[in-house]
């Protein structure tokens, strides 16, 4: 990787920064500074604005006040110095783009007229590919590929540039747990051997909670901004969202009780049936983050899990949070 910000330059920051649409409020009055090499974690709700966060990362959406600069300079489309990881869509089975040719995208996608060829381009495609341990499939079609090995692929290709910084959005999305860690590995490497910051978007934290530094959560046009243990316990979520919430932690991982307002929100969660009703044993069940579309407040979803311990026992509550409102 290729650092041409100055030390000490901030790898994002933002300045009063205020974004809505309509009446409906993502944030206001956020200021936030992400140094170089730190991991940085987005957490929230559908529709928080966690994705648009990335957007406006990418300068491809503005803000209604405030700036934001980022590796030094205001945000712009096309910053080189950024890599984008998307979420994990399907794709066509008979789609004949074959791995190798989804990373070159990476390295000439944004040019015009014939792709860069010769030897370099061949090398750098095998070396992005090897780099992701993807190389023993280059020439399999992207449409025949798991869900996992099409992430190491957009990894590879989010590389391509020699990025400081990799923006990913919902990457483990849609991924079997194995695929997640593998994923969340990847991108921790380039943070950990590279000093590359990361940005990732994510409504579960628990595949990347060893790697990162620091998380913003967003909710209700509301946000707090902590380490790990600052943000993720039942006072300050309980503050942010506006009603109850638990934040338990069961053998490292961190698991969220919200209100249940109706068994037709449970649903299906890491393969296990979910068991109706508001009176099961928090002792057996782990519960994951759902929202109720209409109110926006975290119901609570279920599958097997160990003991769970109350992190509001151990954590004390240290973040700060902001107030919403529609921005002038």
């Amino acid at each position: 990787m290729k650092n041409t910000t100055p030390s000490g330059t901030p790898a994002i920051e933002i300045s009063g920064g205020s974004l809505a649409f309509g009446t409906r409020t993502l944030w206001d009055d956020l200021d936030l500074s992400i140094a170089q090499g730190e991991y940085f974690a987005v957490l929230g709700p559908n529709g928080s604005g966690k994705s648009t966060f990335l957007k406006v990362a990418l300068g491809l959406t503005a803000m209604n006040t405030g700036t934001i600069f980022v590796l030094g300079k205001p945000a712009r489309a096309g910053n080189p110095g950024v890599g984008y990881i998307p979420q994990q869509k399907a794709i066509d089975p008979s789609t004949p783009m074959r791995a190798r040719d989804l990373v070159g995208l990476g390295i000439d996608g944004h040019r015009w007229g014939i792709r860069l060829g010769g030897r370099k381009y061949r090398a750098k495609v095998n070396e992005l590919l090897e780099a992701v341990g993807a190389l023993e499939y280059a020439n399999v079609p992207v449409g025949l590929l798991s869900g996992g090995e099409q992430q190491r692929l957009r990894i590879a290709q989010a590389l391509a540039n020699n990025p400081q910084m990799l923006l990913a959005d919902e990457a483990l999305l849609s991924l079997d747990l194995n695929h997640q860690y593998a994923v969340a590995d990847l991108i921790h490497r380039f943070n950990r051997d590279q000093g590359g910051s990361v940005i990732f978007v994510t409504h579960e934290i628990n595949p990347i909670i060893e790697h990162v530094d620091r998380v913003l959560y967003l909710a209700n046009g509301r946000f707090t901004v902590g380490t790990v243990p600052e943000v993720m316990n039942s006072e300050t979520l309980s503050d942010l969202y506006g009603t109850p919430i638990n934040v338990l932690k069961s053998n490292g991982r961190y698991v969220v009780v919200g209100e249940t307002h109706a068994s037709d929100h449970c649903h299906v969660v890491g393969g296990e049936q979910n068991v109706h009703g508001a009176h099961q044993d928090l002792r057996e069940i782990a519960v994951e983050t759902d929202h109720d579309a209409s109110s926006g407040k975290p119901v609570k979803t279920a599958s097997a899990a160990g003991a769970l311990e109350d992190s509001s026992n151990t954590t004390k509550y240290h973040a700060e949070h902001k107030g919403g409102g529609t921005p002038q």
